[in-house]
């Protein structure tokens, strides 16, 4: 069941609200009591009451509180602000650490002892701090009821940190605009007591889960939890990068050093596509954005993903 109240999900919840409804409480009385201020005065000095123009001589008392205390309100909701922030850039040395990794269009966090998971399993009151890492382009990680969000830029160093204290399900969004697919770009938090979490992360990895059957169902299998098809499609409709239908063994254009040149789609082609991706960049298409996976994918899993291919085909 997922959580939709926040209430003291995280560390940052009673700081953010605080900030939030006092800032929110002063705007109101400031909306309502200068809307009031400006019908009387429409009301009060009219033409049809003040046919002549009386000249106001000012009021130096009222000039300094009006001065001062919209002053000393911004300097609290400052305060306020900051007190929220500071704690943020400072996590706790015994914080759990788990990288979160970033690409079009979904979320990857990867544990201390390897383990790999869509979901953010987190345990109950245990700091956590999560190292942003992007593939391609910038995204966010925003958990609304941890009340944190924090950018993800490529090729920079950035983390978050939070302390769950409430057991249960949260929702993950990626808040910035990353392309095509940026609204499906979510995920979760789960949040578990410190024995289930220690059972959960005792677990081996688990083996890729093949649904289909016959020639090349696990490479299929392993391309879809590499998110794969989040930019290319087996059937044909163009994404972000070429379709897999009748690609393999064809000839197509790559820009490579500028130049254009035509390849084979080869087994050789296909793994320094996945290797190397943006040696040969498929004409029509824009570069830098998949990145390579030579850290993730082992040669058999490439020659799986090859035997895949090869079964994209019109029948």
């Amino acid at each position: 069941m997922y959580s939709t109240t926040g209430i003291e999900a995280s560390n940052y919840v009673s700081t953010y609200n605080t900030a939030f409804y006092f800032i929110a409480g002063v705007s109101l009385l400031l909306l309502i009591g200068l809307t009031i201020t400006m019908l009387y005065f429409v009301f009060r000095y009219n033409k049809k009451r003040n046919p002549v123009a009386t000249q106001i001589e000012g009021n130096t008392i009222l000039e300094i509180t009006w001065t001062v205390i919209p002053v000393l309100l911004a300097l609290f909701m400052f305060h306020l602000g900051w007190a929220g922030w500071k704690p943020t850039i400072k996590p706790p040395k015994d914080a759990l650490n788990i990288t979160a990794v970033a690409r079009m269009w979904n979320f990857l966090f990867i544990y201390e002892n390897g383990k790999q998971s869509p979901d953010l399993i987190v345990p109950l009151n245990t700091p956590v701090k999560v190292n942003l890492v992007s593939l391609d382009v910038i995204h966010s990680l925003f958990i609304p009821d941890f009340r944190i969000k924090s950018d993800i830029v490529p090729g920079r160093q950035k983390f978050m940190w939070f302390l769950p204290e409430m057991e249960g399900k949260y929702k993950i969004f990626c808040a910035e605009y990353c392309g095509l697919q940026h609204s499906y770009m979510h995920s979760t938090v789960n949040v578990m007591k410190q024995d289930k979490f220690k059972a959960w992360y005792a677990e081996s990895a688990k083996p890729v889960v093949v649904t289909g059957s016959g020639p090349g169902a696990i490479g299929e299998a392993i391309m879809r939890a590499q998110g794969c098809f989040a930019c290319h499609t087996p059937d044909g409709t163009k994404l972000i990068g070429p379709s897999y239908l009748n690609l393999f063994g064809s000839q197509q254009v790559v820009v490579r050093d500028g130049k254009e040149v035509t390849v084979t789609v080869d087994p050789e082609y296909v793994k320094r596509s996945i290797l190397d991706p943006n040696a040969d960049i498929t004409k029509g298409f824009p570069a830098n954005l998949m990145q390579s996976y030579r850290s993730t994918l082992s040669d058999d899993d490439i020659l799986k993903i090859i035997e895949y291919l090869k079964t994209v085909n019109d029948k």
